[in-house]
């Protein structure tokens, strides 16, 4: 089954240059606010020169590879346009991976400069880095200032080119090695130019409280600050602090993982905050639940929109929830100028109806896994006209009206006795029950089945509910082969910095095998 909307082409233009635009236009308006601390777009636009002039003096050429592992900051923001301006890759990493894994994707990267934060650089005291990588110190005691530029120095002038690479963003890791998948300019400036229509531009102030190192916060990033507007940055999330910055900022739009929306309108004093300024919320990274959705469309104003896509691109669904608020079950539809098709495991075309892997195409298209070929290839899915689609890992259904329900992860699937069995099927039974907060399933051993389903779930506060009583509540709502084997009570799901829950963790502590 395909699904497909066209778009129109338009003209390259290099993000940094639009924030000389901005600059130019409008140099006085604030670009950032982080903290305590403020840049105006002339102060950004001055600072963005002297980081390009500082790496074009340590030899740096364009397509060389930086590396920024750090809390979001001002500084943060610099050195990721100064090193575009440079024309060079950002791989931007997370400070919470291991050390060995940062090492592995520093060495991945070839990045030649590491800018790091004191805790990053506390992190990886004790492990061998890349012979050639030099560490850059960024932070509030780090030796940034005195590493730019002088004030008032210009790079030489870098013409950027559509295909060369953006950024390097690194997958999770939760299904293994973390693979670099590299992004063009051609890539971010298409995207910019999407968000005009979801109303970013000079008056749109835009909260983040994802981290930057995160594609779910580099599309909300970027689009603003190019298109003239505000971002506030929060270093760390926290629920209250959110609301009183929201209110206090008045904020307009803001892209938040669905466990953000859990916390916040869970919040015992979310009703007394103003949220009147919202335009546009945005949802992306993990399953949005319907009763969630549905939460939010009651009670936070603006326009809700939920985004379903890959880092890795291919092609994105989006579910404008305020005006399809029956399909909030969904993800939506692809955007225009995506494809989605899905496949069955011989890499043929369902009937329409069925479920498959989606497979997606698009301009967002990941150019592959940085020097990684043949992780690169088993991604990619040609149809009959050899065309180039990247594979999700995905299973759904399109219904009658091209809306995309997602069944699971392929590899989260469990096959029960020769059935398929969706765990979001089971997760959406359990969420039912007024006393369960959250719930996951995974699939672990079974001497009977090969498979079989256990629970992972956390309780509503003040709960007594017993494991016992749910699983026997839930499996009286359950088909005969969906059949929980055990429910496990914990205080929390284990997730992600972004908020995806790591069901490989919950496998893994689920010793042994059940009957």
């Amino acid at each position: 089954m395909s699904v497909k909307s066209p778009s129109p082409d338009s003209p390259f233009v290099d993000l940094t240059a639009m924030i000389r635009q901005r600059a130019a236009e409008h140099g006085a308006r604030t670009a950032i606010v982080c903290d305590a601390e403020t840049v105006t777009f002339a102060a950004l636009e001055a600072l963005i020169d002297r980081c390009a002039a500082a790496l074009q003096r340590d030899e740096l050429s364009p397509e060389d590879v930086i590396a920024i592992c750090a809390a979001s900051s001002i500084q943060y923001a610099t050195v990721f346009f100064g090193a575009l301006r440079a024309g060079l890759a950002v791989a931007p990493l997370s400070p919470s991976t291991h050390p060995d894994s940062l090492v592995a994707m520093l060495d991945n990267s070839r990045a030649q400069i590491l800018f790091a934060d004191d805790a990053v650089c506390q992190l990886l005291s004790n492990v061998a880095l890349p012979p050639a990588l030099r560490i850059v110190k960024i932070g509030a005691a780090g030796q940034y200032d005195a590493w730019l530029a002088p004030v008032g120095a210009a790079p030489a002038p870098v013409e950027i080119q559509p295909e060369w690479a953006f950024n390097i963003i690194y997958s999770s890791g939760t299904t293994g090695a973390p693979k670099g998948i590299v992004q063009s300019h051609a890539m971010r400036y298409a995207y910019t130019q999407r968000s005009v229509e979801r109303g970013y531009g000079p008056d749109a102030i835009t909260l983040i409280a994802t981290p930057l190192y995160s594609n779910t916060t580099l599309v909300s990033f970027f689009p603003t600050l190019a298109l003239g507007g505000t971002v506030v940055l929060m270093p760390k999330f926290d629920a209250r602090q959110y609301l009183e910055l929201a209110q206090r900022e008045h904020v307009t739009h803001t892209m938040l993982v669905p466990v953000q929306y859990q916390r916040i309108l869970g919040h015992p004093d979310f009703d007394r905050y103003d949220l009147s300024r919202f335009r546009a919320k945005f949802c992306t990274s993990a399953p949005f639940a319907a009763g969630l959705k549905a939460d939010a469309l009651r009670r936070w104003p603006g326009k809700l929109t939920e985004f379903y896509g890959m880092t890795e691109g291919g092609a994105s669904c989006e579910l404008c929830a305020d005006e399809f608020p029956d399909k909030l079950h969904t993800v939506g539809r692809p955007l225009n100028g995506h494809e989605m098709r899905l496949i069955d495991a011989d890499g043929r075309e369902v009937a329409a109806g069925e479920a498959g892997e989606i497979v997606g195409r698009s301009p967002a298209m990941m150019t592959g896994y940085y020097r990684q070929p043949e992780k690169t290839a088993q991604a990619e899915w040609y149809d009959s006209d050899g065309r180039r689609f990247i594979r999700t890992g995905d299973v759904g259904r399109f219904d009658e009206h091209g809306f995309l329900t997602l069944m699971d992860r392929k590899k989260d699937m469990i096959i029960s006795g020769g059935f398929n069995i969706y765990p979001s099927d089971l997760e959406q039974v359990l969420a039912r029950h007024p006393e369960v907060f959250e719930a996951a399933v995974v699939g672990v051993p079974s001497q009977r089945w090969g498979e079989t389903p256990v629970a992972f779930v956390t309780l509503q506060p003040g709960s007594t509910l017993d494991a016992g009583q749910l699983a026997a509540w839930a499996n009286e709502q359950l088909g005969k082969m969906q059949r929980l084997a055990d429910v496990v009570i914990v205080d929390t799901l284990p997730r992600s910095p972004i908020g995806k829950v790591l069901k490989r963790e919950l496998r893994e502590r689920f010793s042994g095998e059940v009957a």
